[in-house]
């Protein structure tokens, strides 16, 4: 998927979290390799260890065995450089309340000087926040732009966001999926966690899936799309040859009318075509492939 002169940007080796000796670790020996320019996608549950997978990217939490890269830069011993070249955002925001939105952004600015002074304004504008008014005055989802926007303002060579779409409208949502894919243009990589399979499937190449801080399963958006379940609602002119839908391999049918029936498919889909190209069709709706039947087969099958 990558050129060979493409190098990793987040490398982790090993990486563990216990949080006291006896308990259970929230994270055990996770080994992920993100290259230069990926969009990863880090799914599972609440308590999955997702957000203490990304405090000790970002050196807020030790590691009690392992250890973790950004672009070379161990995140322990190399903190203060690896920071440098991270935009971040935390699963849960922390403000100065007094603060403007305007006032907060600009001192995030002098800690991490942005390449183009008119970036902040800019994703102002199109993330339709106001700048004016103090952060404890704002909605949750206004704070939420807030803290996209520093995270963005910088361009920096890594992302790594934490829930970012939590709060969002929909529309603000289509937003920030645009800046990711503008982010990936330019060449930065991105790690950000999630429990939403439907934005995974519109901005990522790869993802992760983690549940009780191991790492299950990884695969490119590809591979899990055509390994998915894919549903198509089908008329026909004449009634729904049931029977033979239901002698398919790899086939469920239901029937809704008797002209009508929904077929979800799993793998090879010659064979279905096949039978349907010898029946009176009137249509075919397809419906998008929804990961969340393989997220959850992931999770019930313990896949590794």
């Amino acid at each position: 998927m990558f050129a060979t002169s493409v190098k990793p940007a987040i490398e982790t080796f090993g990486l563990s979290k216990q949080y006291a000796k006896g308990d259970k670790f929230a994270l055990r020996k996770l080994n992920i390799t993100i290259m230069s320019g990926e969009v990863y996608g880090f799914l599972g549950p609440n308590g999955a260890g997702k957000s203490t997978t990304i405090r000790l990217l970002m050196n807020f939490i030790q590691p009690s065995e392992g250890h973790a890269q950004i672009h070379g830069l161990n995140v322990v011993s190399d903190s203060v450089e690896a920071k440098k070249i991270v935009g971040y955002l935390a699963g849960e925001f922390a403000y100065y309340p007094r603060m403007t939105g305007g006032q907060f952004l600009a001192y995030l600015s002098e800690l991490q000087p942005p390449k183009h002074k008119s970036q902040m304004d800019r994703l102002a504008r199109l993330f339709d926040v106001p700048l004016n008014r103090r952060l404890s005055d704002l909605s949750k989802g206004n704070r939420q732009k807030i803290a996209v926007i520093q995270a963005l303002m910088a361009e920096p060579d890594v992302l790594i966001l934490d829930e970012p779409t939590s709060g969002l409208d929909p529309l603000m949502q289509e937003v920030f999926y645009d800046q990711i894919r503008q982010s990936k243009k330019r060449g930065a990589t991105v790690f950000f966690s999630s429990h939403d399979l439907s934005e995974v499937q519109k901005i990522c190449d790869r993802v992760g899936f983690i549940r009780g801080g191991e790492l299950i399963a990884e695969q490119t958006i590809g591979q899990l799309s055509k390994s998915a379940v894919q549903t198509y609602h089908i008329s026909f002119a004449t009634d729904a040859p049931l029977a033979a839908l239901r002698r398919l391999k790899g086939v469920k049918v239901s029937g809704n009318t008797p002209q009508h029936a929904t077929v979800k498919v799993r793998g090879d889909l010659r064979p279905l075509f096949s039978l349907l190209s010898k029946c009176p069709v009137n249509a075919i709706d397809r419906q998008d492939i929804e990961l969340e039947e393989e997220f959850l087969r992931y999770y019930q099958r313990g896949a590794k």
